[in-house]
């Protein structure tokens, strides 16, 4: 099977393939089939006080750039707090986890390396239909 180079993408903000999940939703810029694999790129939004997934590891890279907001993020066994402008790389097999506690609006904007992360986006989404996001303290 051939695999096509990848080809240029311009998107207008909230462009893109969404995935709303009740107080989070994904936006999906590009995926694997777009870059052959190598990366997924998609903006992750939660409402204010919304907790993330819960902590969790698996085998790609989670790069994240806080794009507006607070965003509280756990690394290990150790939470942090990163304003608008941060940056976190997550290795593959760390626990991470991340949510919004503050009284405003928070989104990042993920790179998931090596890419496909979306595959698993329609079972991502029901799992949330069935078990909404709850609520977070304050930072």
């Amino acid at each position: 099977m051939d695999v096509q180079p990848p080809k240029p993408i311009f998107l207008k903000p909230g462009e893109g393939r969404a995935y709303p999940m009740g107080r989070i939703s994904a936006l999906f810029k590009a995926d694997g089939e777009e870059t052959a694999g190598r990366y997924s790129i998609s903006e992750w939004w939660l409402d204010p006080h919304t907790q993330g997934p819960g902590a969790h590891s698996h085998d790609e890279d989670d790069i994240f750039y806080v794009i507006e907001g607070v965003v509280s993020f756990l690394m290990g066994d150790e939470w942090t707090h990163a304003g608008q402008g941060s940056f976190i790389l997550i290795p593959a097999g760390v626990t991470h986890d991340f949510e919004n506690r503050s009284d405003a609006k928070a989104g990042v904007l993920n790179f998931s390396v090596p890419g496909n992360f979306e595959q698993a986006m329609p079972d991502i989404a029901a799992w949330f239909k069935e078990h909404p996001a709850g609520d977070t303290g304050n930072i």
